[in-house]
């Protein structure tokens, strides 16, 4: 038995398949992890989440941004942007159990026997494992209730971009959401910064990638996250994984085997229009 990471798939059907080819992937025998963003701007988001849903019980996920755009637009909560490619998917006649499924899945996976925990975007310095556990669990139960539509109704905005225990309410679940499926660089105190998006060396000034800040997270257990395909898949911090390799643009899909943390790769077929 092995345990696979596999970084941001966004919609690269066939990319994901030549790479569980390549790994033998065995779901009778291997466990899968995803780090969010399953879905968009690949050809291949339809096919991607029939697979993954078929999983079942071989297969652990964590919404990322895209994920969660996708479950608001299925409600007609957002409108589809130029380079969205969710046409297909929300037409199919399975969509409806695709989506549900999808709204289900967790925004956190931690497993202290393999000493890791898997977020989309990372675990803010602010942050311990159990307050990263804790919060997400605190979106995960409105995900799951019939309540789901209003929170995504009131998700999106990039206020309040710091943390605090006094948040209450939508503004208290969307930071929460923010720091989980959208950060990539943060201000000492943990402050977000949401609109840059490239390469570490271009911060904008007084803000860092979360991952150079002290980890409270680090001391108990290592972290893997994707969303940030400017880095490459390097972070210069040991027990951080970088799984986001840009496969929908032109790079590669990644997948880190946990036992022994070796990498497999492959090269994208194509590049997002």
């Amino acid at each position: 038995m092995a345990t696979y990471a596999i970084g941001d798939i966004q919609g690269c059907y066939r990319e994901f398949m030549q790479l569980l080819k390549n790994i033998d992937f065995q779901p009778s025998r291997d466990q899968l992890w995803l780090a969010g963003d399953l879905v968009n701007r690949g050809e291949g988001s339809l096919e991607v989440l029939r697979y993954v849903v078929e999983l079942g019980s071989a297969v652990k996920v964590v919404l990322g941004n895209h994920d969660f755009h996708l479950l608001a637009v299925a409600c007609g909560l957002r409108k589809t942007k130029r380079s969205d490619t969710l046409d297909k998917l929300l037409k199919a006649k399975d969509a409806p159990d695709l989506l549900a499924w999808l709204g289900e899945q967790p925004l956190l996976h931690h497993d202290p026997e393999l000493n890791f925990v898997m977020t989309h975007a990372g675990i803010p310095p602010i942050w311990n494992l159990a307050k990263a556990k804790a919060v997400a669990a605190e979106v995960e139960l409105e995900m799951r209730s019939p309540r789901q539509k209003k929170l995504l109704e009131n998700l999106f905005g990039n206020q309040p971009n710091l943390w605090s225990d006094d948040l209450k309410g939508y503004e208290r679940q969307r930071c929460i959401v923010n720091y989980l499926t959208r950060m990539r660089f943060c201000a000492p105190d943990s402050s977000l910064e949401l609109e840059t998006k490239n390469e570490p060396v271009n911060a904008p000034k007084g803000f860092a990638p979360w991952f150079t800040y002290p980890s409270q997270v680090l001391q108990e257990t290592r972290i893997i996250f994707g969303h940030w395909a400017a880095l490459e898949g390097h972070t210069g911090v040991a027990g951080i994984h970088a799984l986001d390799t840009g496969c929908v643009w032109g790079q590669q899909l990644t997948a880190l085997r946990l036992e022994d943390q070796q990498l497999f790769q492959v090269e994208a077929a194509g590049k997002a229009k």
